[in-house]
C-alpha cells in the first residue's frame, strides 16, 4: 500500500467539491459494509472523501456501514462524524448505561432467557449513541442518496431500504441475532444486512461510474490459550463466517472498481472500546485508499483506476 506522496494530496486538498459534487468526472458510488465494532474503520475513508473534496452521488450501507453511511449521506464530514463518534464511545459509563437501558423489552425466564425474548438488546440503544443527532428521520431529507441493505429473517432473502422512515431501516441493518432484536417494517421481521449482502456493491451497479467498496468484514484470529473457541466465541463469532464468505463469493464473480480491505477484521464486533486500536490498524487502508482516489482525481491516471483493485 504505497503512499501517493504530499504533492498529489496537498494539491488536491481543500477542495470545496469533488467530481461527482460538480458535474466534472465520474460519479462515484461508495459502498461501507457490515462489520459491527470493526467498522470504526469506515470514519477514516470517509475522511479521505473530504481531503479530496469527493462528495458521492450515492452511498449504500449494511450494517454498520449503514449508520456512517446514513451519517455521511446527511451532509456530516468525516471529521464532525469521527468527533460524534469518539464523543460517544469515550464516556464508557453513558455508552454502558444506553446499552443497558435499551435491554430489549422482554419478560425474562430464569431458567432460560432464550425463549422468554428475542436477543439481549434493542437496536436502537446503540443507534443513540453512534447516530449523529443531525441525521434527519427520512430518507427523502438526505443530502446524498442511501441505500441500506438489510436482510428478510423469515424470506431469507437480502432488502434493500431506500426510501421512509431512516431510523428503522439502520436499526434494522445492524440488528445482528441473539446480540440485537429484529426490527419489524411492513410485516416483516428484518435483521442484520451482513448476513446476506455484508458489501452490497452490486446494489450500485448502473447508478455509479466508479464503486468504491469498503470491506470490513471479520475473519475468526485463534487464542494462543486454547485449540478450539469458546461457546460464546463460536456464538458471536459466526457470523464472520457468513460475512467472508459472501464477499469472497462475490468478487469471484464481479469487483468494484476500488477495493479496500480495511485490515480490521480481527477485532470482535462489539469491541466499540477498542476505538483506538481500530483506528490504528485501518491506517495503511486509508493510506491505500487516498492513493487510488489521487489517481482516480488525475485524469491523466484515471483510466489506470477503473478495475483495478
Amino acid at each position: 500500500m504505497a503512499d501517493p506522496g504530499p504533492s498529489g494530496i496537498a494539491a488536491k486538498r481543500g477542495r470545496s467539491s469533488g467530481p461527482s459534487a460538480a458535474g466534472q468526472g465520474p460519479r462515484i458510488g461508495l459502498v461501507l459494509g457490515g462489520g459491527g465494532a470493526r467498522g470504526l474503520a469506515h470514519i477514516l475513508m470517509l475522511e479521505v472523501f473530504d481531503e479530496f473534496g469527493i462528495k458521492p452521488a450515492v452511498i449504500a450501507g449494511s450494517s454498520i456501514g449503514a449508520i456512517f453511511g446514513a451519517a455521511y449521506a446527511a451532509g456530516l464530514s468525516g471529521c464532525e462524524i469521527r468527533e460524534a463518534t469518539e464523543e460517544a464511545l469515550g464516556n464508557r459509563f453513558e455508552l454502558i448505561r444506553s446499552l443497558f437501558t435499551a435491554r430489549a423489552a422482554r419478560a425474562i425466564n430464569s431458567r432460560n432467557p432464550f425463549t422468554s425474548r428475542a436477543a439481549f438488546l434493542a437496536p436502537g440503544g446503540l443507534l443513540d449513541v453512534l447516530l449523529p443527532p443531525r441525521v434527519p428521520d427520512t430518507f427523502e431529507a438526505l443530502e446524498i442518496p442511501l441505500r441500506i441493505v438489510a436482510s428478510d429473517f423469515y424470506a431469507l432473502e437480502s432488502v434493500v431500504l431506500s426510501s421512509g422512515p431512516l431510523r428503522p431501516a439502520v436499526a434494522a441493518s445492524m440488528a445482528l441475532p441473539v446480540i440485537f432484536e429484529p426490527v419489524l417494517m411492513d410485516g416483516r421481521s428484518l435483521v442484520d444486512g451482513g448476513l446476506t449482502n455484508p458489501l452490497p456493491f452490486d446494489i450500485l451497479v448502473g447508478e455509479a461510474d466508479v464503486l468504491v467498496a469498503i470491506d470490513v468484514s471479520g475473519t475468526t484470529v485463534p487464542s494462543p490459550k486454547r485449540a478450539r473457541p469458546t461457546a460464546i466465541e463460536a456464538l458471536f463469532s459466526s457470523s464472520f463466517l457468513f460475512e467472508r464468505s459472501i464477499v469472497r463469493e462475490k468478487l469471484k464473480s464481479h469487483r468494484p472498481d476500488i477495493y479496500i480491505d480495511a485490515g480490521t477484521g480481527r477485532y470482535q464486533a462489539l469491541e466499540f472500546l477498542k476505538m483506538r486500536e481500530i483506528f490504528a490498524a485501518a491506517q495503511p487502508a486509508q493510506d491505500a485508499l487516498r492513493e487510488r482516489l489521487s489517481l482516480l482525481l488525475d485524469t491523466n491516471a484515471g483510466a489506470q483506476v477503473i478495475g483495478k483493485t
